[in-house]
């Protein structure tokens, strides 16, 4: 079992920049693919942000857009999995979760994904 929570959202006016946390217990971190996603509001369906692999050497992001904008990174001394969003737009205003997959190499579907955090408030004022 691996219990994962987020912190970091919040509220940026547009251009400004956030980091998001997300902090992982239980077995053992580095087994694992992390990646973020997010839930614009509207009932818009779950969407692939960003991915990392186990050991951190690998990374993958939604759109070439975000890769400019948006870092994934993983301290797995920390047990910690971050997402620095830079730039930000109106348009990123979303719930953003982690999300833990074992056995695969980067998780971006979230049909992948073995656990969920509760996931974090991102709004972006324009």
């Amino acid at each position: 079992q691996v219990q994962l929570v987020e912190s970091g959202g919040g509220l940026v006016q547009a251009g400004g920049s956030l980091r998001l946390s997300c902090a992982a217990s239980g077995r053992t971190f580095s087994s694992y693919a992390m990646g973020w996603f997010r839930q614009a509001p509207g009932g818009k369906e779950r969407e692939f942000v960003a991915a990392i692999s186990s050991s951190g050497g690998i990374t993958y992001y939604a759109a070439s857009s975000l890769k400019g904008r948006f870092t994934i990174s993983r301290d797995n001394a920390k047990n910690t999995v971050y997402l620095q969003m830079n730039s930000l737009k109106a348009e990123d205003t979303a719930v953003y979760y982690c999300a833990a997959s074992y056995g695969v190499v980067v998780v971006t579907s979230s049909k992948a994904a073995d656990y969920w955090g509760q996931g974090t408030q991102v709004t972006v004022s324009s």
